[in-house]
């Protein structure tokens, strides 16, 4: 009885432990939880579909304009002309007829050294000319003409003798050929005649003489002398001008150093007098740049004391290169209104070398340049999308460059936002009031 009991005692647990009454609903909830978290995982790792970036950019209209192509650089200022005014004596200064700052007009006096003496020196050699004209005016219309008629009149006189005798002698030979004229009258109208012939012969050589020979030298004399009195009264006149200190042109005094009763030595300036009423403009600017300027260009002459900008234009373009620098000078000419510019100030050109109507412009902001120096742009598409365009590219004005080729006008490029854009991106616009040309 006892091993009948324990034994149905033994099995009875583990019956209980293989198939107990509430296991099988147990089982099955953790099998369908462990499903459906299976599900669940296998459902979250498998991603979405990515959707395609829309970057926000903004744009402008390429458009057509003139461009001009515009040369800076910084100048020195210089006046139109300038005069130092050297005297070229040394004198102490009398006095003086301007001051520094007054205006001056050509032929102008302004200043007087000391000259009493070159005065004096003046007014003796002033005399002596005029006695030196009075000879030669003497000498040309009185002494050598009176001579040339008493030579001429000799000669005259004997040519008249000379054919009186001539016919005696003439007649005797008749006479003496018939026999009717002893020989020694006929002899003696012979000697007659060749004492005639030989005093008219020295008449008309002395005559002769005085009109190739005695008169040219007798005026040339005379003139000799008129003209070494003329040159020191000439020179005396000159030195007495060195003693008065005018100006040769029109312009303003910019510096007088020197007190009335100072000495003005030769070769010091004394009075400097500068024409302002033109300005110019000395700049050196690279070859490449000076090579598209010429003479006449427009240009403008701006600084920080010029409230409108002047208006001018180059003159000069250098046809050398500074071996110092590598640069060419180039003159910028202005007109001065009311002596606003003064020499010396530093201002800045700006040269117009070209001007090209109906260019493509866009922004530079807009020019995209890789690293081999190639340049592009990036054009919106009408299908929303950013293009990468390459272009070439002309003058650059201020904010904007010429579009040579590669782009029409028209044409909507990316401003902001364009660098490192991957070209057929796709964009929208940020801004509406960017986006416009």
């Amino acid at each position: 009885m006892s091993k009948e009991i324990a034994g149905p005692s033994k099995r009875r647990p583990q019956l209980e432990r293989q198939d107990p009454p509430q296991s099988i609903p147990v089982r099955n909830l953790v099998l369908g939880g462990l499903l459906i978290w299976l599900g669940v995982a296998l459902g979250c790792s498998k991603e979405p579909a990515e959707k395609e970036p829309v970057v926000s950019v903004q744009t402008v209209v390429a458009r057509e304009t003139t461009i001009k192509r515009i040369v800076t650089a910084d100048a020195i200022l210089f006046p139109l002309h300038q005069a130092a005014l050297t005297p070229k004596i040394s004198a102490p200064v009398r006095e003086f007829h301007v001051q520094r700052g007054s205006p001056v007009h050509r032929g102008q006096l302004l200043a007087v050294l000391e000259n009493s003496d070159l005065a004096a020196a003046e007014t003796e050699n002033k005399g002596i000319y005029e006695q030196a004209q009075a000879s030669y005016e003497s000498t040309t219309a009185a002494n050598l003409p009176e001579e040339m008629q008493k030579a001429e009149l000799d000669v005259q006189q004997t040519k008249e003798a000379l054919d009186a005798v001539q016919k005696v002698y003439e007649s005797r030979q008749t006479l003496y050929r018939q026999g009717a004229l002893p020989r020694k009258e006929l002899d003696q109208a012979l000697v007659a005649f060749t004492q005639a012939r030989a005093q008219y012969e020295i008449s008309l050589k002395h005559f002769n003489a005085l009109k190739s020979v005695g008169k040219p030298q007798g005026l040339k004399a005379a003139k000799g002398q008129l003209t070494s009195a003329e040159g020191k009264y000439l020179a005396s006149k000159a030195q007495l001008g060195y003693s008065e200190i005018r100006s040769p042109i029109d312009g303003v005094v910019t510096d007088r150093p020197f007190y009335p009763g100072e000495m003005a030595n030769a070769g010091t300036p004394l009075i400097t007098v500068m024409d302002i009423s033109q300005i110019i403009a000395r700049a050196h600017i690279p070859q490449q740049e000076a090579a598209v300027l010429k003479v006449g260009n427009p240009a403008t002459i701006s600084g920080p004391g010029i409230s409108d900008d002047l208006s001018g234009k180059v003159t000069v373009v250098s046809p050398a290169v500074d071996p110092n620098s590598t640069t060419v000078e180039i003159w910028v000419q202005a007109a001065n209104a009311g002596h606003q510019l003064k020499p010396g100030e530093t201002v800045q050109v700006s040269m117009v070398a070209q001007e090209i109507p109906k260019a493509v412009v866009v922004p530079a902001v807009s020019i995209l340049t890789a690293e081999e120096g190639s340049t592009s742009v990036m054009v919106a598409g009408s299908d929303g999308r950013a293009h990468l365009q390459k272009v070439t590219v002309g003058i650059r004005q201020g904010g904007e460059v010429q579009v040579t080729q590669g782009l029409k006008s028209g044409e909507r490029v990316v401003t902001t936002g364009a660098y490192g854009l991957p070209d057929n991106t796709k964009i929208k616009f940020g801004d509406s009031s960017a986006s416009q040309p």
